[in-house]
């Protein structure tokens, strides 16, 4: 550090660096304090979403509970983007099974299964979507969307699945070999019935 002996040489020192340094020390203040401000602007927009998405949805599950089915298609359609939107196409697709309408049950399933982040959430409506595929008799659809399935956990569900669509196409012994799977994932009475059932 330099040695000033007077005060008058201090001061133009202190100028001299001011000058030459001053714009970016207060560029850098500005871009600092704007980042920072304009950080909690989008966090508190972010929760307003989300809070705002989690009120529509709860109206959604009312409207569900009263039955107009397409108010929910509506709160799918205008919230695809959210998590909120594929529980509620779950939900949907459940209420239109109940209603006999499986056509459009498959399709609020596939729509789960395209927009889902959630990886847990598709083995489910890949699964359902493979059950409505089976009362379709849509035995090919089925079998693609049960090769979707992969988490040890399904095996069994999936095995089961697979042994009802070899019954259905009348192939005793795919039935046997995918209910003994299904027993070997996971003891299930109803498959062991299933089993039993296909007995020589």
């Amino acid at each position: 550090m330099e040695a000033y002996e007077t005060e008058e040489q201090q001061v133009e020192a202190i100028k001299k660096w001011w000058k030459e340094n001053g714009k970016s020390i207060i560029l850098g203040a500005v871009i600092g304090l704007g980042g920072l401000f304009g950080w909690r602007a989008y966090q508190a927009n972010v929760l307003s979403s989300q809070e705002a998405a989690s009120d529509a949805y709860s109206k959604a599950q009312e409207q569900l509970i009263a039955g107009d089915l397409d108010a929910v298609k509506q709160f799918v359609t205008e919230n695809s983007s959210s998590e909120y939107a594929t529980l509620a196409a779950m939900q949907l697709a459940k209420a239109q099974v109940e209603n006999d309408n499986l056509s459009a049950a498959v399709e609020q399933l596939k729509w789960v299964v395209a927009n889902s982040k959630d990886d847990a959430l598709k083995a489910l409506a890949n699964v359902r979507l493979a059950r409505v595929e089976i009362a379709l008799e849509n035995f090919d659809a089925a079998e693609s969307a049960l090769a979707a399935v992969t988490a040890e956990s399904w095996k069994a569900n999936v095995a089961s699945l697979r042994g009802d669509i070899a019954v259905q196409r009348g192939d005793h012994d795919a039935a046997r070999a995918a209910y003994t799977e299904a027993l070997a994932a996971g003891n299930d009475p109803v498959v062991r019935m299933k089993l039993d059932d296909l007995a020589q």
